[in-house]
């Protein structure tokens, strides 16, 4: 996982939720910000992969955004913040493994056409016959 926190900008507002008359006084929620194509880490593949995976958090600017207001205290809401973008980024970098086609084996093929017969031969008892 590549560490571009020095890449972030943050912006403060109040948070609803607890904290009593704290929530009223006093910025906690953490909105952290991240211009995704002028990255210094990421080479073009990866950003164009990251702008398409997280396409519904990256706003008309470019900018990737995510705000955190778990906890009652500014400073914690930034570490969370930190680390929930940084865990976005690292899950968006993933490139999933390529699937290939497969075929059936000859005993699976043999033992579906078992049953098969089976329940057939099954049922053809259950007739009822003069």
């Amino acid at each position: 996982m590549k560490d571009f926190s020095k890449e972030l900008t943050f912006k403060t507002s109040r948070s609803s939720g607890a904290g009593g008359q704290n929530v009223n006084k006093v910025e906690t929620s953490v909105t952290v910000l991240w211009k995704v194509l002028d990255s210094g880490f990421f080479n073009d593949e990866q950003k164009e992969r990251i702008q398409h995976k997280l396409s519904n958090r990256i706003n008309a600017e470019g900018f990737l955004y995510l705000t955190v207001s778990e906890t009652r205290t500014q400073l914690m809401n930034k570490a969370k913040a930190i680390e929930k973008i940084l865990e976005l980024v690292d899950k968006a970098l993933i490139v999933p493994k390529k699937r290939f086609a497969t075929k059936p084996s000859k005993s699976q093929k043999q033992k579906r056409l078992d049953t098969k017969k089976k329940l057939s031969e099954k049922k053809e008892n259950r007739k009822f016959r003069f």
